[in-house]
């Protein structure tokens, strides 16, 4: 009986460190024999990408090496997939650049070039269903704010954009608006378009409260996600306070004649299901010296893209001449994406 009592008594009792870690122990163990059965196999292609994936998402920190053969493994995968050579870029931070956007919304004509351009260069899933966007150009109704409206819900300038923002509208913009629209031809009368997408916080609260770490600010100021360590718990999207996060509910749709097969390890390589994705101001394109794409097929010029700390950078001369404003600044956040009037 008092052995008995003991085993109880051991099967009742809380988890401990110790034992939480005795545990652990034991499951590398049995991973590492794992392991090597794998890595074994006389056909090791698939073998050794489930392993080397599964490896890295237990809590091993990669040498640069590995990285290159991660990448490597990727470049082969997707170019299998999509029947095509794929590449996937890990190119670095800039030294001396912190990319910084500015758009002017009195020239947006709501024509959603922007949208289409970003979806193909950046691999978004497509279908009624399963079509992710990263940039919402908003379709307002000019003036379309009361003087009880302005009580509740802010301050809203001439053309519709509220300057301080409230818990009522986590983006601080106008009450009503439409992401999906397709009339017969823009502008529209009486229309106002605001264009959405990722802000590149300098404080970006979705970092903070990622509980994994896969999603950083680089040091040219780009919020970033590595999509093989996103555990797809969604709190950076209920953090973020500007709708800029996406979630793939189910396999993305990318049609193999339309994918893009200029990626980077951080930007447009496919995604799967169960991780989140966002605006990475084409980061495949902006570290080799490009345009976003949103920004080089813009009809207007609405778009401004630069180096923040090149003082003769055009994004600079429209900070430093035209009427700027953030969207909720009172949030402290310090986005890197203006908006500006002439």
């Amino acid at each position: 009986m008092p052995n008995q009592d003991k085993s109880k008594e051991k099967e009742s009792r809380p988890t401990t460190r110790r034992d939480f870690l005795r545990g652990a122990g034991n499951y590398t163990v049995a991973s590492l024999s794992g392991a090597a059965m794998l890595l074994a196999d006389p056909k090791p292609a698939k073998a050794n990408i489930t392993w080397a994936e599964h490896f890295q998402k237990n809590y091993r920190l990669m040498t640069e090496e590995e990285k290159q053969e991660a990448i490597e493994r990727l470049e082969t995968r997707y170019s299998e997939e999509y029947g095509k050579k794929v590449t996937v870029d890990g190119t670095p931070s800039i030294e001396g650049v912190l990319f910084g956007y500015a758009l002017n919304i009195q020239k947006c004509i709501g024509c959603r070039r922007c949208v289409k351009a970003c979806v193909a260069e950046n691999n978004q899933s497509r279908g009624d269903e399963q079509q992710i966007e990263w940039i919402r150009v908003l379709r307002m109704e000019k003036g379309n704010f009361s003087a009880e409206d302005r009580d509740q819900h802010g301050y809203p300038e001439s053309f519709g954009v509220q300057v301080g923002g409230n818990a009522y509208k986590p983006a601080g913009v106008v009450l009503e608006g439409q992401h999906y629209y397709e009339p017969e031809q823009v502008p529209e009368k009486d229309a106002f378009y605001f264009p959405m997408q990722c802000m590149q916080c300098e404080k970006p609260p979705c970092v903070k409260v990622c509980p994994v770490r896969t999603t950083y600010r680089d040091p040219d100021g780009i919020v970033v996600i590595d999509y093989n360590w996103c555990i797809g718990c969604r709190m950076c999207i209920g953090a973020c306070p500007y709708w800029a996060r996406r979630f793939n509910w189910g396999e993305p749709n990318l049609p193999k004649e339309e994918m893009n097969p200029v990626t980077h390890y951080l930007g447009n390589r496919p995604r799967m299901k169960g991780v989140v994705e966002k605006c990475t101001y084409c980061v495949q394109r902006t570290r080799k010296g490009r345009w976003t794409a949103c920004v080089e097929v813009c009809p207007v010029g609405a778009r401004k893209f630069g180096n923040l700390l090149d003082p003769n950078s055009e994004i600079r001369k429209v900070l430093a001449k035209k009427k700027v404003f953030r969207l909720r600044a009172d949030l402290n956040t310090y986005p890197k994406f203006f908006y500006f009037m002439d």
